[in-house]
């Protein structure tokens, strides 16, 4: 796909898109809990036009820093880079978030989080996203559309719950067409990277009696979201543009990982990327086009609450983490 500028924030103006935010009224769209149900802090909300977003929370893993994290770069430098984040001492923090759009006429989730299963497994420490979406008073049977970007377990193992059955019962599943034909061949598992081709398994489970329907790059897949593909990743990543009015967001998805190590370094490889050379010209060219138009920035993989800018700081970038005012 030919990914340009005006091909994709054909009318976005930087001022506007510098400011698509803006904190949630009184009056939200979305029901709002009791104060006394909200069992965590991972429910952010703010507006991008006339759309509500909820940003969900669906926990972290700590982990010690994996010899070949970092595919082409030395376990040195990625310990380095996550010391000059604050990390723990010799560890990587991954954090997750899903969202939910209100549109005004349809509920939309774009990614599911790691399920109710891994929260048992991890004690709680990911698959937070149920119990934020309680808290947040959101029902998940009145989830119209739920958006996969690609077929990565913290992405998909929201869509059953415990016992297996659809946690969206009522919802159309939309998948990436490109993705959905490279997971269902077990043939592509040679052609894959080791972390991809451990994943197929996993993916067959989770995929297994879900009813979904295939999307294409630069379609409307959702009243005011387009999808937009960026490949390496997975050979289906999609991420998306978010529009209401002349306000807008992207929302990256897995773009990068980590920013403080892929954006920072947007050249090195991550041992979740499928093909690595494919997801750093896919990162170059999402972020100079982000960069150029102030646009504001989505990252599944961001510190909560996951959104901000994308500046350009020599050979890498930068993120400029939103200003969050939860009183706003």
């Amino acid at each position: 796909m030919q990914m340009t500028r005006r091909k994709l924030f054909a009318t976005a103006a930087a001022a506007g898109a510098a400011s698509a935010l803006s904190p949630l009224g009184a009056t939200p769209l979305l029901a709002a809990a009791p104060a006394e149900a909200f069992k965590s802090t991972g429910v952010y909300r703010y507006k991008v036009g006339d759309f509500e977003i909820v940003q969900l929370m669906d926990g972290a893993r700590t982990m010690p820093m994996p010899d070949n994290f970092v595919v082409n770069a030395s376990k040195d430098q990625a310990i380095k880079a996550a010391e000059a984040a604050y990390m723990p001492d010799g560890k990587v923090t991954i954090p997750f978030s899903p969202m939910i759009i209100n549109t005004g006429s349809k509920l939309v989730a774009i990614d599911t989080g790691n399920g109710l299963g891994a929260f048992a497994a991890s004690k709680g420490a990911v698959g937070q996203a149920r119990q934020n979406m309680e808290a947040a008073g959101i029902d998940p049977k009145k989830i119209d559309i739920v958006l996969i970007s690609h077929f990565h377990g913290d992405h998909i193992g929201g869509l059953k719950n415990a016992d297996g059955s659809p946690a969206f019962p009522n919802a159309e599943i939309k998948v990436p067409a490109t993705e959905l034909a490279f997971w269902s061949d077990e043939a592509n598992a040679s052609k894959a990277n080791g972390f991809n081709k451990a994943q197929f398994p996993n993916v067959k489970k989770m995929m297994d009696g879900i009813k979904v329907s295939t999307y294409e790059p630069d379609k409307e897949v959702a009243p005011g979201i387009t999808s937009i593909a960026t490949p390496g990743h997975t050979p289906g990543h999609n991420s998306f543009v978010v529009a209401s009015g002349a306000k807008k967001i992207l929302v990256q998805v897995d773009v990068t990982n980590i920013p403080s190590l892929f954006l920072r370094h947007p050249d090195w490889h991550a041992l979740f990327d499928n093909d690595g050379a494919v997801a750093q010209a896919t990162r170059h060219k999402i972020y100079d086009m982000a960069s150029a138009e102030k646009m504001t920035v989505v990252g599944y993989h961001f510190p909560y609450p996951c959104v901000g800018h994308v500046e350009k700081d020599g050979a890498g970038y930068r993120l400029i983490p939103v200003a969050w005012d939860p009183n706003g």
